[in-house]
């Protein structure tokens, strides 16, 4: 079978040669960032904090296992395309339902594959994550395609959120092959969807949490109506001082409930209470990322996705950093004293621990049960 050539440009005029994967023809544009997880690449690609970028995976042989329908984080891949050194022809799991080729196929999301990916991850290392696009094709100009980088909207200043949050109000539903919940759920919570991954719902459930799905745009009357016990403020991807709404929110919602964030969550918590975030060169986005506790010196394997981070500096009195992460010293978990509201930068529902965070659901399921 023939192969289809592809390009893999960047804004700073670097480029690599490979072969067309996914969709056949499409192009694909975003900002250009890596993950170094050895699994977990139908859950990367569905994760709607991806939204707006290109996915390099560093570990060389993608798509080995396939695809199933569990493993999704939401209802649509929301990478904008998907970088690896290669890309594998045939499938074995038992779960398989598919191969990831054909899945990429039918979400018309491009890739490319054949290229250095080591050489790659190098540069955005030394030079941070950077705008690209992804051509197949012949006889493709690098230096019009570099233009076409180049005019990729900057994730910096950018809200994403409208593009990934629920429109209406739902109630998660588990499925048949979802985790059970160890009792009947006793509490009822309200979970704002800024980008909300399916298995953060599934651990809430298995931590006894009944929960109603509202959007990004809900306000405070909107929440107060549903008379929940406690509120969630879900990941999602871009710029967290873009998403103002949200900023807003938190800061009228502090200290009436018991409130628990996670990534885009937790950044929207420190900015709502007057602190600062950055964008950091090349983010954080694997499977194991060592992270502290500072109230028990116990060390966490978590799971990271995240461009941005909260400027530990800027936190005012009364907000206490609970968390960093032991690769940088960055800001991984904070909590605003005196208003039953904690957050974390990293996703305790994904486990590579592999229940090394876990205790954090608990924790929000017995502050809701002490309000």
């Amino acid at each position: 079978m023939k192969k289809t050539p592809a390009l893999l440009v960047l804004e700073n005029g670097r480029f690599f040669e490979g072969t067309a994967i996914g969709a056949i023809g499409a192009r694909s544009a975003g900002e250009l960032v890596f993950n170094t997880a050895m699994t977990g690449y139908q859950e990367i690609i569905t994760d709607p904090s991806y939204h707006g970028q290109i996915v390099t995976f560093t570990y060389p042989h993608i798509g080995n296992y396939g695809v199933n329908e569990t493993d999704i984080e939401s209802s649509s891949i929301h990478a904008r395309g998907i970088v690896v050194s290669e890309l594998s022809k045939v499938y074995s799991n038992n779960k398989a339902t598919g191969s990831l080729a054909a899945l990429l196929e039918k979400n018309q999301i491009a890739g490319i594959e054949g290229i250095d990916t080591r050489a790659l991850v190098r540069m955005l290392r030394t030079e941070g994550a950077m705008r690209c696009v992804i051509e197949h094709g012949n006889n493709l100009d690098p230096d019009e395609l570099t233009a076409k980088a180049r005019a990729v909207e900057s994730m910096e200043g950018c809200n994403l959120v409208p593009m990934v949050s629920t429109q209406t109000v739902y109630q998660f539903e588990p499925e048949p092959l979802d985790v059970k919940a160890s009792t009947a759920p006793q509490h009822h919570i309200v979970a704002v969807d800024f980008g909300i991954k399916r298995n953060i719902m599934r651990r809430l459930y298995h931590h006894g949490c009944r929960i109603t799905v509202v959007p990004w745009t809900t306000t405070l009357d909107d929440i107060r109506a549903l008379s929940p016990d406690g509120v969630f403020l879900s990941n999602g991807p871009g710029d967290p001082a873009a998403v103002h709404h949200g900023i807003e929110l938190v800061r009228r919602l502090l200290g009436t409930l018991p409130m628990f964030g996670v990534c885009l969550g937790h950044q929207l918590m420190a900015l709502a209470v007057g602190g600062q975030t950055y964008k950091l060169k090349f983010g954080h986005r694997g499977g194991n990322h060592p992270v502290k506790n500072l109230r028990t010196g116990q060390v966490e394997i978590t799971s990271q996705n995240h461009g941005f981070a909260v400027n530990m500096e800027s936190l005012p009195a009364g907000v206490e950093v609970t968390h960093i992460n032991l690769n940088d010293n960055t800001c991984a978990g904070i909590e605003i004293m005196g208003k039953n509201a904690f957050a974390v930068q990293y996703h305790p529902e994904a486990g590579p621990g592999p229940r090394d965070s876990d205790y954090l659901f608990e924790q929000f399921a017995a502050r809701i049960a002490a309000h």
